[in-house]
């Protein structure tokens, strides 16, 4: 595939994606270049890798010139350095959806030439044709893919990518930060991205090139399976993630031996997560990667702990669904936590809530093991 070249930049400076998720491996912009009797680039970079970007797109080229820029997506991270390419390339010929030439002019101003593409559109560019999908809503209106037909790739935007400069995370395991990418960023537009998925499955694929994350090439069947699973919100293991806000440590007691309690019983994954100190996102993640979840929250100015109100949110808002919860809740005179957690489980598609729901007073006691124990083996009998 010589004449596909990555010209992307690895990020190793920036700690925070979105300025809200945390990388502590980094996060790659990645940028593509083909090279046949024309040139196309296949989206740019942030612009704080720009000038580096720039350097490879130039050592690439080899003196030639760029014919064509593609713009499968104009968040910043990958339309940022638009304005760099412009000028060095002047008479480069951007193109785009119509939503994206809508968009473009409230990050860019551009008055040269542009190529409006529809869905099944093609360019050619000599012996390679890039074929246009268009993709809303993952996760931007104007985002699109585009296919190419001679090495049999496809350039999927922002799907298919992960947290993690490409250098670093080389030898890790995809799905983990594919996961926390997916859930926390493309998770609320499931429904869109089975859309994408129906339209892959008609492509012979030998390749995914994605815009953050390593090339995609051997068995891909994973990689679109877990996509499968993931984008139609069923759980990807079994298992209970116990998701705890405590104040003085007593809910979290009740957490553990909660916990404990369904390892003795037989639960092989078992994961005991501290809002107050986790990464929300990776919370996130497991909360859709398990079919069950216990919330044990204490109560607070007559709701809830503020770090389970935020969890909730999040899963509010990435349309979490189809899954089964338990609710521990703590209270030393009047309990709240509970009903504040129901009422918005209750505004969640398809979420199941157990009985018993089960109430601490302040510190856990002998007399609260038998409730634990029948909210274990609730959970337990509620197993996919």
């Amino acid at each position: 595939m010589d004449s596909v070249r990555y010209i992307g930049v690895d990020d190793v400076t920036i700690d925070l994606f979105e300025n809200q998720y945390r990388v502590p491996e980094g996060v790659s912009y990645n940028s593509y270049l083909i090279l046949d009797e024309k040139t196309a680039v296949l989206d740019t970079v942030d612009k704080r890798a720009g000038e580096e970007w720039e350097e490879n797109l130039l050592r690439e080229l080899s003196g030639r010139s760029v014919d064509y820029l593609v713009l499968h997506h104009l968040e910043p991270d990958h339309a940022g350095s638009i304005k760099r390419l412009v000028e060095r390339f002047p008479d480069v010929v951007l193109v785009g959806n119509a939503k994206t030439f809508q968009m473009l002019p409230q990050f860019f101003h551009f008055e040269g030439k542009t190529l409006t593409v529809k869905e099944g559109d093609c360019l050619s560019l000599g012996e390679h044709e890039l074929r246009f999908l268009l993709a809303p809503m993952v996760h931007w209106p104007e985002v699109m893919l585009s296919y190419e037909s001679k090495e049999k790739i496809l350039f999927s935007a922002d799907a298919f990518g992960k947290f993690g400069a490409i250098a670093k995370t080389a030898d890790d395991e995809w799905a983990c930060e594919a996961r926390r990418y997916y859930f926390n960023i493309v998770g609320k537009y499931g429904p869109a991205v089975q859309t994408v998925l129906k339209k892959a499955s008609a492509l012979d694929i030998s390749a995914i090139y994605p815009l953050h994350g390593p090339i995609l090439r051997d068995n891909l069947g994973y990689y679109l399976g877990l996509y499968q699973t993931w984008s139609s919100y069923q759980p990807e293991d079994r298992g209970v993630l116990i998701a705890v806000a405590s104040i003085h440590g007593n809910t979290m007691e009740a957490a553990q031996s909660l916990a404990e309690l369904l390892r003795a019983a037989g639960e092989e994954k078992v994961v005991v997560s501290d809002l107050a100190r986790v990464d929300m996102a990776e919370a996130v993640e497991d909360a859709f990667r398990y079919d069950r979840v216990v919330l044990a929250a204490a109560s607070y100015d007559g709701g809830v702990f503020p770090c389970m109100q935020e969890f909730l949110n999040h899963l509010k808002s990435k349309m979490y669904q189809n899954r089964t919860v338990g609710l521990v809740e703590n209270g030393s005179w009047g309990p709240t936590a509970g009903k504040v957690m129901r009422s918005l489980l209750e505004t969640m598609k398809d979420v199941s809530i157990l009985e018993p729901q089960v109430t601490i007073r302040s510190t856990l006691k002998s007399t609260d093991l038998p409730a634990l124990k029948q909210l274990a083996d609730a959970l337990l009998a509620a197993a996919r």
